[in-house]
């Protein structure tokens, strides 16, 4: 199964402005919603293909209410997450599963929430540290080239 995680912007509860609006209501009804950080919502999709058109389908409210969308499928990593974007550059088979893992932003761990992204590069299959301050664990996400930085 391919997970969809979507990370909420700082002073927005993403799951109540997800859940009482009508058309994302209703996109996300059969999904079985949960929240492994503070201000996420994750959920499980069949495929990647399917991952990116959910995620097309809620634009409207992402643009507006999240500060990300993340994907992770198996087929790529069992741990790493992809960027919405770099998810659907595969779906659309502009890159290879194997050609996604240079550029990363990490995701410190603190208290449950997601805190301040790194980014880094990976250099001879070996991710740097997370090192902006002391957290209990690290979300590693796969970036497109363009994005890294952003």
């Amino acid at each position: 199964m391919t997970r969809v995680c979507l990370v909420g912007s700082d002073g927005v509860d993403l799951r109540f402005e997800l859940l009482s609006r009508e058309t994302a209501r209703e996109a996300l009804a059969t999904y079985d919603l949960s929240r492994p950080y503070e201000n996420t919502l994750a959920l499980e999709t069949v495929s990647v293909g399917a991952a990116v058109s959910l995620l097309n389908d809620l634009n409207w409210y992402l643009v507006r209410f999240a500060d990300a969308a993340l994907v992770r499928d198996p087929s790529v990593s069992e741990s790493e997450w992809l960027s919405r974007n770099l998810a659907e550059a595969l779906r659309n088979d502009r890159v290879s599963p194997d050609a996604t893992d240079e550029y990363l932003r990490l995701y410190g761990v603190d208290d449950g929430e997601l805190v301040e992204p790194l980014f880094v590069t990976r250099t001879d299959g070996e991710t740097p540290e997370y090192d902006l301050r002391d957290v209990t664990e690290t979300v590693t996400v796969r970036v497109t080239e363009t994005e890294f930085g952003r």
